[in-house]
């Protein structure tokens, strides 16, 4: 992957190099990890216009495996640091010794008081932002990128394919979302891309619901978000099930409905379709049913390195997809008092010469009743 993070390196400086001959520091951990692989907590990057890159780190004394030094990528040095030392501020003393005269950061991640430091010990050294350069970088993932997302998706498919087939009905929320993380560290996830939930009856279909010890019961609906983190890449699902019971009438309309409207998403997923198109086909479907207000503020997001990540399928979004942007489509609806339904996938936007959007998370969305 040295290979890999180095020419992802060189895209940043030849796009940077636009606006001008200046350094950029990186201090954004996903942006961090992006451009040089594994890193130590809070490490920061330091990318020169010639290509002699160094990583700042506070390293693990004993060479732990997870925050490796960048051994191996012949562009790529790391400095390892006193723990008292801002890996920040030392990046800047680095610039301002090699005679750089502006320095671009990323003011949308770097705190005010470091970047006050910064401009106070380094008065020499002029600050410009770099913006969000590596996040438009990121939006379009390389096959190792969608390699790893599939990976992440199998794990969760795998995860969540267990634990219907065991006995649910008595256990409590909080013990089915930790046993759902225990299944995707045991599948081979790093860990849960992000919080599971789990939520039943009345809690089912809120987003983002944290689990409690409210306990299955016969005829609730289920909902289920979850995802694995896997070589970095994060990924997500989210599924409904009735426990124990047919379902009755109104589970079942309400069901058909938020699917044909994550069916509708899901068809205009494709390489120039806009943002907000996306979230429009889904809305309209959820609206004609009366649900249009439940939907929330968007239709779905990008996933990589980071769960709600660009691009944002929303009503005010611009912008338009490119092939191999992978998102979520997750529209629910939630009726207070009674529950709901949530329908998450992740998807990699292919043009229909590829065979359209490649859908990752395969666990079936037939309503079932365990």
């Amino acid at each position: 992957m040295s290979e890999v993070h180095a020419a992802r390196r060189s895209r940043l400086r030849a796009r940077h190099a636009s606006t001008g001959p200046e350094t950029a520091l990186v201090s954004r951990p996903a942006n961090v990890r992006y451009l040089a692989g594994p890193a130590p907590a809070g490490a920061v990057l330091l990318v020169g216009e010639s290509g002699d890159d160094i990583l700042f780190g506070h390293w693990d004394p004993a060479g732990a495996p997870e925050v490796p030094r960048p051994a191996g990528d012949s562009g790529l040095r790391g400095v390892a640091l006193d723990g008292h030392v801002d890996p920040v501020v030392a990046a800047a003393a680095q610039a301002e010794r090699a005679g750089v005269a502006a320095l671009a950061v990323e003011e949308h991640h770097l705190t005010v008081a470091r970047h006050r430091a910064v401009a106070t010990e380094f008065p020499r050294l002029r600050l410009t932002d770099l913006g969000c350069a590596v996040e438009q970088q990121r939006l379009v993932k390389d096959e190792d990128e969608i390699a790893a997302l599939r990976s992440a998706a199998e794990i969760t498919d795998r995860a969540l394919g267990e634990l219907l087939e065991s006995i649910l009905v008595g256990r409590t929320e909080r013990h089915l979302a930790l046993e759902l993380e225990r299944r995707l560290v045991d599948h081979g996830a790093d860990g849960p891309a992000f919080p599971t939930s789990v939520a039943t009856g009345s809690h089912s279909g809120v987003a983002g619901h944290r689990p409690t010890d409210r306990r299955v019961e016969e005829g609730d609906f289920l909902t289920v978000r979850l995802g694995a983190r896997y070589r970095g890449y994060r990924c997500q699902i989210g599924r409904t099930f009735v426990i124990g019971t047919s379902p009755a009438t109104w589970q079942i309309e309400l069901y058909e409905v938020v699917f044909a409207a994550q069916r509708a998403a899901r068809e205009t997923l494709a390489p120039g379709a806009e943002y907000r198109a996306v979230d429009l086909a889904a809305r309209e479907v959820l609206t004609a049913a009366g649900h249009g207000a439940a939907l929330g503020p968007g239709t779905g997001h990008g996933v990589g390195l980071e769960i709600g990540e660009d691009p944002q399928l929303a009503p005010a979004a611009t912008g338009r997809l490119g092939p191999c942007v992978p998102v979520t489509v997750e529209p629910g609806v939630h009726l207070p008092g009674r529950g709901g339904v949530r329908i998450d996938d992740t998807l990699v936007v292919r043009s229909a010469a590829d065979g359209g959007p490649e859908l990752l998370t395969i666990t079936t969305k037939e309503l079932l009743a365990l």
